[in-house]
């Protein structure tokens, strides 16, 4: 009898399962992967910041670069064997000239205040 995986309520999970083992491949080209599928970035917000944090295996705090132009922060890094770069969409609007980093065993963590969603204009 032939299995019909069209109602298969577990196929979203187990397809996400094969595209992350794919991913520990280890390969390093820098455009398809990253850091061998390494590198993993995850943003976490609250009502007063918005806070980045990013595992980068094998990077030295000297190669990082970090911009941010208050919707996006974008992180620059290499290592002897690949080039990263990721820009990140934030969630909300925040002040860039608040960043503060740090960077701990191959961990980045930036944390940036939120800004309000507009600003007033005087009109004269």
């Amino acid at each position: 009898m032939r299995r019909d995986d069209r109602d298969d309520p577990f196929d979203d999970i187990f397809n996400e399962i094969e595209r992350m083992m794919d991913g520990m491949g280890g390969s390093l080209d820098a455009a398809d992967a990253g850091f061998g599928g390494d590198a993993h970035v995850s943003v976490y917000e609250t009502d007063e910041e918005v806070r980045v944090v990013a595992d980068l295996p094998g990077v030295e705090k000297e190669s990082l670069r970090i911009k941010c132009d208050g919707r996006h922060v974008t992180i620059s890094a290499s290592t002897a064997a690949s080039e990263y770069e990721e820009r990140i969409e934030l969630p909300a609007r925040v002040d860039e000239h608040s960043a503060s980093a740090s960077f701990n065993n191959g961990v980045l963590e930036i944390t940036l205040e939120r800004t309000g969603s507009s600003a007033n204009i005087d009109l004269s």
